[in-house]
């Protein structure tokens, strides 16, 4: 049974993956978060959300030892840790292996390798995974030397080298000796043949790995600023895409709070066009065709059976998001409940993912590409309906769940009739389409302009006859609706910089309290990071670069951001790593890049 260990904080938590399913490992070297087989599937150990009862996977020190070091290897998806036991060293080196085409592997292969240095070093191996809700243990059998587990279509096996027997559900002690490391292999396999890999072959796949990702990461400009941020945000963002589709997941976690203690938990293990629109954008700025095309693909692939309505949000697979259920029995994370499998969100109309989506098209034909007929129809058709129901409340970028006459919204749907009529320049369009993106596009700016400005803030407000700020309308500079030297656009900056101050470089996203849900949240981590964007944008490089700063020392150890952050402590919120975070921090690396100031 795994021990009453206390949950480490979820900045405390680094992220291993494959592409198609992700870890959370502590610092104590704990696996405490792993579906399979895949993001959205069920948790094989879940013990972040669901308790010492969910299960989890530990390897680091028997007794407990301080880390002294650390990190990721450079450009690479492996981490590192090194504990000191006395005057001797204990060093974890993980990976999962994300390239397995073409050889025989299984499509999730999770390694672990302990060395020690200055002499024998007691360790030990928690192996404790149960499957799903309700927490089920596997059936166990050996075959040779391998530990294999099973719940019907589902098995795991468990390799070492040397030998260790360790039992699921006990710990197991184990001596490592200096040039003698002990290697573990997790191996899943989901409907299909469960590969057994010999743990020095495993350990090859994981140094070939890492050079696919360092030559992947080659090709990134040396002289971006932050680069090394840029960096890491990158490979977040590969390692939380998903591979056979081709569609960024927005966190890999369910139900870590906004709000300790509270009910603000929700389930991010879906992809959310919005973000994944902006994840495009941050691949091409630095040059990544492929990841924006394989997304432009897997959209038109996911939004076939509802277009021209674009849903919110997916499943993976481009699937209905399954209905949003509260499941009974697990504790949560530091005790906030409930924990959520679904989102509602689903059902809602979100007229600024219009926006995001089209945009991302429009940079990648500004990029010099041709969008394929069937993309550009699709693209028409969200044009369409962008033109027919701009009128129309929306749930906005927030999700909040009475609709409303959002301002941001309103500025998207801008943006894509705008972005829509860039594109018409060079591929086929109707005269009469054309009149009327052109016709509904004006009357957006005239109405915003109107009803969505207030004069005595000299700043758009959040929605119309509202007094609220909202920091989503730092996009403003980006759109063009208002040319950067208005002083309608500075204005807003400068409010929401001041009046939705968090402290330092943070940003709440609109007045704390003010969206109908009990209990309290964080500084939102994207607001500060397009505050930065903003800044650039309008030639404020300055200042920009002074608040990237500031915001790097809010990253994790190993350099990962939630989605917010609590503005007294410093300690990370929500779903967990975030996606939307890392994509803003490129973006707004690149806007510094090319800021004017």
């Amino acid at each position: 049974m795994t021990g009453p260990r206390p949950l480490a904080p979820i900045s405390d938590y680094g992220l291993l993956g494959d592409t198609r399913t992700a870890a959370l490992v502590s610092g104590d070297g704990a696996v405490d978060w792993l579906c399979v087989p895949r993001f959205d599937g069920e948790p094989l150990f879940g013990r972040l959300v669901g308790g010492p009862e969910a299960g989890t996977f530990r390897v680091g020190p028997a007794p407990p030892a301080p880390v002294v070091e650390r990190h990721y290897r450079p450009d690479t998806a492996t981490i590192r840790t090194t504990w000191a036991v006395g005057d001797r060293r204990l060093t974890l080196t993980e990976s999962m292996v994300a390239e397995v085409t073409g050889r025989l592997l299984p499509a999730t292969l999770l390694v672990r390798r302990l060395s020690a240095e200055g002499g024998p070093v007691d360790a030990v191996v928690e192996f404790d995974p149960r499957l799903g809700e309700r927490h089920r243990r596997p059936r166990v059998r050996r075959r040779g030397g391998v530990l294999v587990c099973e719940w019907g279509s589902l098995a795991v096996s468990l390799s070492c080298a040397p030998d260790i027997a360790v039992e699921p559900g006990r710990p197991t002690s184990v001596a490592v000796t200096p040039g003698r490391p002990v290697t573990l292999v997790l191996a899943v396999a989901s409907r299909e043949p469960l590969v057994d890999v010999e743990p020095e072959a495993a350990w090859d796949a994981v140094l070939r790995d890492e050079a696919r990702w360092q030559a992947w990461t080659a090709g990134i400009d040396g002289s971006l600023p932050f680069r090394e941020d840029v960096v890491r945000s990158l490979l977040t963002l590969r390692l939380l895409t998903y591979s056979p589709s081709q569609a960024p997941v927005a966190a890999p976690t369910t139900s870590l709070p906004e709000d300790p203690g509270g009910m603000r938990n929700w389930d991010y293990r879906y992809v959310w066009p919005r973000d994944a629109s902006i994840g495009v954008n941050a691949f091409l700025g630095v040059g990544k065709l492929d990841e924006a095309h394989g997304f432009l693909a897997w959209l038109l692939h996911a939004s076939r059976l509802d277009r021209p309505r674009l849903p919110a949000l997916f499943t993976l697979t481009g699937r209905r998001v399954p209905r949003e259920r509260e499941l009974a029995g697990w504790p949560g994370y530091l005790g906030s409940v409930p924990v959520r499998f679904g989102n509602a969100a689903a059902g809602q109309h979100q007229l600024d993912g219009y926006g995001w989506v089209v945009d991302a098209a429009w940079v990648f034909v500004q990029a010099g590409h041709r969008l394929y007929s069937e993309t550009w129809r699709a693209v028409r058709g969200f044009a369409d309906v962008v033109a027919g129901r701009w009128g129309e409340p929306d749930a906005g970028i927030w999700e909040v769940r009475e609709a409303g006459q959002h301002v941001h919204s309103k500025l998207m749907g801008w943006l894509a009739l705008d972005r829509a009529l860039r594109i018409a320049e060079t591929h086929r369009l109707s005269a009469r389409q054309r009149r009327r993106w052109q016709q509904a596009r004006d009357a957006i700016a005239e109405e915003v302009r109107a009803r969505g400005f207030d004069p005595a803030q000299g700043s758009y407000v959040r929605s119309y006859g509202s007094e609220d700020l909202d920091s989503s309308l730092l996009v403003l500079p980006l759109l063009g609706i208002d040319g950067i030297e208005s002083a309608r656009v500075s204005g807003t900056i400068d409010a929401i910089r001041e009046r939705l101050s968090a402290g330092g470089p943070l940003l709440h996203r609109y007045p704390p309290g003010h969206d109908g849900i009990s209990g309290t949240e964080g500084a939102f981590l994207p607001c500060s990071f397009w505050l930065v964007q903003a800044l650039a944008s309008t030639g404020r490089r300055h200042d920009a670069e002074e608040l990237f700063r500031a915001l790097r020392e809010h990253a994790s150890p190993l350099g990962l951001y939630a989605e917010e952050l609590d503005p007294a402590t410093g300690a990370h919120l929500g779903n967990y790593p975030q996606t939307l975070t890392h994509a803003a921090l490129v973006q707004a690396a690149l806007a510094i890049r090319d800021s004017p100031g």
